[in-house]
């Protein structure tokens, strides 16, 4: 991972992108989703016990059990595209997030080069990174994250898309598991109230995801 001039700070929430070269799809199968997924949340540990390969072997329960200790970054909210993955998350010690994003990468580029015989780079260059500084653009910013799906018409709503932690903001208690979403401290909204708000702007994202091309970024 080449190195940030940018210092990203501790405490901070940020808005975490990466894509694939070339728009590469890099998830090809429900397991290359799960193997993302739970590479996120292993790395998301500042002392891992083990390699992550000796995870691999368990059950999930018993995987999630074992993920535990002090953290680099506190996982808040995450969708896994074909070609892209978007994160929100929490530094919690200085180069934490970048620490943890190369980890993830390398680690997931390895399994998929040695699953499809291949060699290279998997992904884009360096990361991009946003901060998000007040609560609302993080409520916001959570639901652009949750519509990506829908707005690239892979699924109809939000809840049909299963590699993303909506799920997660559609339960009561979101301290259920290791592998869940901690963001019940900047969203103070019942599930069915933050699911009315996704939905609401359904529509609008749809209708930005077909202009898009027309701006200028």
């Amino acid at each position: 991972m080449p190195y940030r001039k940018v210092e990203l700070y501790s405490n901070g929430i940020y808005h975490i992108f990466t894509r694939s070269i070339a728009g590469f799809k890099i998830f090809n199968a429900s397991d290359d989703y799960e193997r993302m997924r739970k590479l996120i949340f292993f790395y998301a540990i500042k002392k891992t016990p083990c390699k992550f390969s000796c995870f691999l072997g368990s059950g999930e329960k018993d995987f999630e059990k074992r993920i535990c200790g002090d953290k680099l970054v506190r996982i808040l909210a995450y969708c896994l595209m074909p070609t892209h993955v978007h994160l929100l998350v929490e530094q919690l010690e200085d180069k934490g997030i970048s620490r943890f994003i190369n980890l993830v990468l390398k680690s997931y580029s390895a399994y998929f080069n040695l699953k499809h015989k291949r060699r290279g780079p998997l992904w884009e260059g360096r990361f991009k990174n946003v901060l998000v500084d007040t609560d609302d653009k993080f409520l916001h910013l959570t639901r652009y994250i949750h519509l990506n799906p829908v707005s690239a018409s892979i699924v109809e709503r939000p809840q049909d898309w299963k590699f993303s932690s909506f799920d997660d903001y559609m339960k009561e208690s979101n301290l259920s598991g290791s592998m869940t979403c901690e963001f019940s401290k900047y969203i103070d909204m019942r599930p069915e109230d933050y699911k009315k708000f996704v939905e609401d702007r359904i529509d609008y994202q749809r209708m930005l995801e077909h202009i898009k091309h027309l701006t200028i970024e």
